[in-house]
């Protein structure tokens, strides 16, 4: 096979007379292929099939199957030519497919995941974009389980990102991240924007669920949502989450409480408002964009009911959100229901049947605060002491052999074992049963029988 370099040079030295031979010996090839490069048969940079490709007499049918069906899978279409005759591998036949481009473009395929992108419109104030985030291994000292939930919104005017993390993605959580996170971005825009998540809308159809349509008019935005298979409608928030994936929670250490890396949050977002930016022909930054958008203040946080799981500690404590609240003794190991109406400052402790077991005033997240209620500690210290004793310890390690009446009842279950009764006894005699057997012992001994 010759390059463009070699075809270039052989083109360039025949005008100049030479000839096959001489260019071939000049060149290193052989003086047919120096031909076939001249006339026109073979051109550069493509290599010589060694044989005949063993797709040829298949070509017509492959085409017409991909016409019929264009999603059809290769490794289907593989496995009806090989049953009518075809000899090659997987990879040559997949090969044959691309080279002869046999699989027709799909024109609604090809409408919806084009490279080509609209430049969208997003004036000041109108749009705020909202996406979750899941944060895959967290700390263990979280208590989220195998994943954390970050709920991240943009401003796409000014490119402003912040953050919320959360245990989990329902509702109630939802609607505390995005109160949380509008507080962060300075206040509200004009309309909302999500993609078909089911705590917002219901995914098939796109429209309002009746639960999440009362948040929407408390915080008086419209619900945009994104339509079914058309990517970088939010192009914003999906650049905000792998930058943040990548460039934050890529580094955080396992010692980081909830409390610490949620600071840490806020602080790099702040940290990226400090990118630059031209608008209208003056250098300005995200932050300097963002403080000029017309945003709207927050209305009292939604009093949605955010509900979490917890496990009673032998110290009758349950933790939430960086701090511990005591609970009545005797639900040690139990799992019990920690709800805080958002826009309240206390918290409800029910057990699994809904009955009331602690009402606390909530404290701030990661103030590390242990809350005790005065009846509590007094029932605590009941228990403990109702279960105190000054008599000797049990000694574990004394000699403490079976006593008179442990071994009159094995002697009787002995006897039971054995068929006797109460009165029966077994006596072996030895001297017996030697004198009923010594006139055998004595006519072997006559007989010389060893």
């Amino acid at each position: 096979m010759l390059t463009w370099e070699n075809c270039v040079e052989a083109q360039a030295l025949r005008t100049r007379g030479w000839s096959i031979s001489a260019i071939a010996n000049h060149l290193g090839h052989d003086r047919k292929t120096i031909r076939a490069y001249l006339n026109g048969e073979r051109r550069p940079g493509e290599r010589k099939p060694g044989r005949a490709e063993a797709m040829v007499d298949f070509l017509g049918y492959c085409r017409q199957r991909l016409a019929d069906d264009p999603h059809l899978w290769l490794t289907t279409l593989y496995d009806e030519v090989v049953d009518l005759g075809f000899t090659g591998s997987y990879q040559a036949f997949t090969a044959s497919v691309r080279r002869h481009e046999l699989r027709p473009r799909c024109a609604a395929c090809a409408a919806a995941r084009s490279k080509d992108r609209s430049v969208i419109e997003h004036p000041a104030g109108e749009e705020t974009q909202w996406d979750w985030l899941e944060l895959p291994d967290p700390p263990t000292g979280w208590g989220f389980g195998d994943t954390a939930h970050l709920l991240l919104g943009v401003l796409p005017h000014s490119s402003r990102w912040r953050g919320w993390i959360a245990e989990c993605e329902d509702q109630p959580h939802l609607i505390e991240g995005l109160h949380q996170v509008v507080t962060r971005l300075g206040g509200l825009t004009q309309r909302w924007r999500f993609d078909r998540m089911a705590t917002v809308c219901h995914p098939g159809s796109g429209r309002i669920t009746a639960s999440f349509g009362p948040v929407a008019m408390h915080y008086q935005v419209g619900i945009s949502i994104c339509p079914s298979k058309h990517a970088w409608r939010k192009g914003a928030v999906e650049k905000s989450a792998h930058t943040i994936a990548q460039r934050w929670w890529r580094t955080l250490g396992d010692e980081v409480t909830v409390a610490a890396a949620q600071a840490s949050l806020d602080r790099i977002c702040v940290r990226f408002d400090t990118r630059k930016r031209m608008s209208k022909g003056v250098r300005t930054t995200v932050g300097e964009l963002a403080d000029a958008e017309p945003l709207r203040p927050l209305p009292a946080p939604f009093p949605a009911m955010v509900e979490v799981e917890r496990t009673v500690s032998n110290q009758a404590q349950i933790a939430f959100r960086g701090n511990r609240y005591s609970l009545v003794p005797g639900h040690s190991g139990e799992v019990v229901a920690v709800g805080h109406k958002l826009g309240t400052t206390t918290l409800d402790v029910t057990d699994r049947h809904g009955a009331l077991l602690a009402h606390h005033v909530r404290q701030a997240d990661g103030a590390g605060a242990v809350v005790r209620l005065d009846e509590h500690v007094t029932a605590l210290t009941n228990v403990v002491l109702a279960n105190f004793s000054d008599r000797d310890p049990c000694r574990h390690k004394t000699r403490r052999p079976p006593s008179a009446a442990a071994l009159a009842e094995a002697e009787r279950i002995r006897r039971d074992r054995c068929g006797l009764g109460d009165g029966e006894h077994v006596v072996i005699d030895f001297a017996g049963y030697v004198e009923q057997t010594r006139p055998f012992h004595g006519t072997h001994e006559q007989a010389g029988t060893p």
